[in-house]
Order: C-alpha cells, then structure tokens, then sequence
C-alpha cells in the first residue's frame, strides 16, 4: 500500500510576481526558511521539511483575482512551535504593514493562530495545536512519577 508521508511543496500562482517576492521573501526568511531555488517568474523556500513556492499566474489566471471560497486554494497554515512564536510571527507581520484578518488568538480548544493575507488576498495561517494540552500532560506525569517514587519509600 502506498502512504503519503508528508507534505512536499506547495505552489501558489501570484498575479504580480515581483509584487509577491517583495512580501514572500521576509516573510520565509523570519519563518527559517532558505532560498530553494528561483527562476524567471518562479521562487522556492524550503526548511528542511516542507517547500513553498510562488509563481507568476499565466495571462488567463490574471484576469482572474483570488476570491477565498472559489475552488482551489483555501488557506495555508504554518505550523509554528509555540504561540510564542504565533505573537512573534504576528508582531513581524504588522512591522511589515501585513494585513491581518484575524489576529493571534485561541480559535478552538488549544488551537492558537494568527491569519494574514498574502499582496493577492491568500489567506495564509501561523498556528499552534496543542501546547496547553502537551503542558497539561507533562505535569501529570510528572506528578505521577514523584507520587510513585514517595509511594515506594
């Protein structure tokens, strides 16, 4: 049986390139993301596990501007590490005049996220699943450890 064991890339047509470049480029680099690759028209990120990529829409994509909810694209999300990280990623994206559509947040239980759009209207995603949940855990466990070993004495 074959699985799917990750996600490789992902590439998102632009309808102004250089226009997209200037925001996408910050944006990977404060991510940790290095330069992939760039050709005429094209440019890739990668982190070691995943690749994002814009490219420039054909002539017939341009005449068409984004519209979240059309088929194709809905949203992209970032996983990040902490919320720490959501709230810093938040904080650079309004030093970079970013709008932000939602801003950093609990959006469901332990789910904590910012959402911005990319110089299209791309609504992109720096979130966070988990965290109090995995603290939570870690205590628990660390408690039933320290009762067990007070138990055995």
């Amino acid at each position: 049986m074959v699985r799917v064991v990750g996600i490789d890339h992902l590439v998102v047509s632009v309808s102004d390139f250089d226009k997209s470049k200037a925001f996408y480029v910050p944006l990977m680099e404060f991510l940790d993301f290095g330069v992939e690759a760039e050709y005429e028209g094209m440019m890739g990120w990668a982190n070691g596990e995943t690749l994002f990529w814009i490219s420039q829409a054909d002539a017939q994509g341009k005449k068409h501007k984004y519209r979240k909810g059309d088929v194709g694209f809905h949203h992209y999300a970032f996983r990040l590490r902490s919320r720490k990280d959501v709230d810093a990623l938040q904080t650079f994206l309004e030093s970079q005049g970013a709008t932000i559509v939602d801003p950093a947040g609990e959006y469901y239980d332990d789910y904590y996220a910012v959402f911005f759009l990319d110089p299209d209207g791309m609504k992109l995603e720096g979130m966070r699943y988990g965290e109090r949940h995995a603290q939570a855990a870690r205590k628990r466990a660390a408690k039933k450890k320290a009762s067990g070993r007070q138990s055995r004495r």
